[in-house]
């Protein structure tokens, strides 16, 4: 009786083991992986770390370059003097002047005028001559009152024949004068501009002489350098230069 009872016990205790406890979680499905996607991410995070690391190295990728201080103008020519360096992202679809390459840079000339700050590129200069289609360039030596005080490259003036009261006699030397006089300024070019001025600051306060370039039509080019050589020419700052 004792062996029966204690069999329907276990029997019992077996019977309620099989349920599931109050509160306890069902035991769910193993989830199905995928590696194709895991490795899909990890390719994404190490393009992603390429590509950044790329754009810092291109960030730092630089190189010296030509960049002009003070403005040129067409037919003119860079120097130690109006240029300096700056450093730049580099880029191969930009035709950069190198510092290193400035030696070279001196021997050409100015297509057009090239603005004080610009940073320079080979298109902008070319061999020989470079000046516009009917233009020339003429150089005169100014004394001083001949020119104004602030004049500078760049500037558009106009030149005038300087004329001044002269007495001659004849030959002969006898009291009665075959000579004449003649007086009076005139027109010569209306608007010139100036190419170059002489840089020689000690001799422009010594002596007052001033040396520029002006870039005219080449039917003026007679006239002035007639009065250039005659030392007759005075140019002014023509109004709203």
């Amino acid at each position: 009786m004792k062996i029966q009872e204690r069999t329907g016990a276990g029997n019992h205790r077996s019977a309620a083991s099989a349920q599931p406890a109050m509160g306890e979680r069902l035991p769910t499905p193993p989830r199905e992986r995928k590696p194709a996607l895991a490795a899909l991410a990890v390719l994404l995070i190490l393009v992603g770390a390429l590509g950044a690391t790329m754009l810092v190295l291109r960030a730092g990728d630089r190189v010296e370059v030509v960049q002009v201080t003070k403005t040129i103008q067409a037919g003119e020519s860079v120097n130690s003097g109006n240029t300096t360096s700056v450093m730049v992202a580099d880029d191969a679809s930009i035709h950069y002047v190198k510092w290193s390459q400035l030696g070279a840079l001196e021997k050409l000339k100015a297509k057009s005028t090239i603005y004080a700050g610009t940073v320079v590129i080979g298109d902008m200069f070319a061999g020989g001559n470079t000046l516009p289609a009917g233009k020339a360039s003429v150089g005169l030596a100014l004394k001083e009152g001949q020119y104004p005080a602030d004049i500078k490259a760049g500037d558009i003036v106009s030149a005038y024949r300087v004329g001044s009261d002269t007495t001659t006699s004849d030959k002969t030397g006898s009291s009665g004068s075959s000579g004449s006089s003649s007086s009076g300024n005139s027109l010569i070019v209306a608007n010139a501009r100036v190419n170059t001025k002489s840089d020689s600051s000690d001799a422009t306060v010594s002596t007052g002489n001033l040396s520029i370039t002006l870039l005219v039509d080449q039917s003026d080019v007679p006239a002035l350098t007639a009065a250039a050589a005659a030392g007759e020419v005075s140019v002014v700052l023509v109004p709203g230069n």
